[in-house]
């Protein structure tokens, strides 16, 4: 790890002075860092692949309170905890999706110590990324990208470019798309708010660039507007083992029912296919006025996926496998979700969940069922 400037914050005005005091580098990795809980700007200035000349520490800040306001929304502190979070009476009341999103992440060590505007911040899980001997776009861009032909497993189906085929690693953020979150941040222009649609990127040509935040932007807090989806909404992870593992894909489903049991609102955002959490708006409006069956489902998905590309193919050796298998478990994936959501099970996990779907197996499911 390089040697830096360290600075802890007292206030959220010293925070952006001690920011813009610290003088501009070259690269972007060598840039002045805000710091929460860590978990994962520390890794990434251990590996070498972020080396910031000054870190500024705004831990003790003042921004943890877990509130609700007077139109019925949620305030979530961007300094709350992931675990306080989860734990919170509010969000387990209102918004169980939530909830189940990110106790489907990391491990209960790290959500004690991760934050939620850091959460908003995660950099792509990619190996390449994290290897700071071999080139990445997203690192430096116009350096190359390894993975659109080495292994792919892990990479997007969805909005990817030739520059960058990583995925957003996040669980809270898929779930934060569906309810539709606005987030809160300060700079040296003032406060503004983003909504979540709007604050992660595609990776265009500058995969470099994981948000729309301007430099210096401090996010604040987030707000989760209130909405009548507690009833029916899921969290579903499939990844490669059941503990602290990124997903492959992961889907945030919530729907409404009208009085005929019909879909009068449906919300959709899948994790792991993407450079950012994805929704498409198109398969949600279609969902409205449907009933709730298997071929809608199957409907749904396809249109969602309509334009999945796999990265990798029969040019690569076996030993470096492309990521094909990710658009049929991602089909999949869209289908069981929707079939929890109705349910009213919030998770993928369990025999409650297992049985609810009709499912004759003696054993409980895992994360990776399908």
């Amino acid at each position: 790890m390089n040697r830096f400037d360290y600075h802890r914050a007292s206030s959220t005005q010293d925070a952006l002075q001690a920011l813009h005091a610290a003088p501009l580098q070259s690269l972007e990795a060598q840039l002045p860092r805000f710091m929460a809980g860590g978990t994962n700007l520390v890794d990434l200035m251990k590996e070498g692949v972020m080396a910031p000349k000054r870190v500024i520490d705004i831990g003790q800040l003042p921004l943890t309170e877990i509130r609700e306001l007077d139109d019925g929304s949620l305030w979530l502190g961007a300094l709350a905890t992931n675990a306080d979070t989860a734990y919170h009476p509010l969000v387990i009341e209102r918004f169980p999706l939530l909830r189940s999103a990110i106790l489907a992440g990391a491990s209960p060590q790290i959500r004690n110590r991760a934050t939620n505007g850091g959460n908003l911040l995660q950099r792509t899980r990619c190996v390449y990324f994290y290897d700071a001997g071999v080139p990445c776009n997203k690192r430096l861009p116009g350096s190359g990208c390894p993975a659109a032909t080495g292994l792919a497993r892990q990479h997007a189906i969805l909005g990817s470019s030739p520059s960058c085929v990583a995925t957003h690693p996040s669980d809270m953020c898929v779930a934060l798309a569906a309810l539709e979150a606005v987030v809160h941040v300060t700079g040296p222009n003032g406060d503004r708010a983003i909504p979540f649609a709007d604050f992660h990127r595609l990776p265009g040509n500058r995969p470099d660039l994981d948000t729309t935040l301007a430099p210096g932007e401090l996010i604040t807090h987030l707000v989760l507007p209130p909405n009548e989806l507690q009833a029916h909404g899921c969290y579903l992870k499939l990844r490669e083992r059941a503990s602290y593992a990124f997903a492959l894909v992961s889907v945030a489903a919530a729907l409404s029912l009208d009085d005929d049991g019909r879909i009068a609102q449906a919300r959709l955002a899948l994790g792991g296919v993407a450079h950012k959490p994805w929704r498409d708006l198109d398969a949600e409006q279609w969902l409205i006025g449907q009933a709730p069956t298997a071929d809608t489902w199957r409907e749904c998905a396809a249109i969602i996926l309509k334009d999945a590309v796999a990265t990798g193919g029969p040019a690569l050796p076996e030993s470096l496998p492309g990521n094909a298998f990710k658009i049929p478990l991602a089909e999949r994936a869209i289908v069981r979700a929707l079939e929890l959501a109705l349910a009213g099970i919030p998770t993928n996990t369990g025999e409650d969940a297992f049985r609810a779907l009709g499912a004759q197996e003696d054993r409980a499911p895992t994360s990776e069922s399908p």
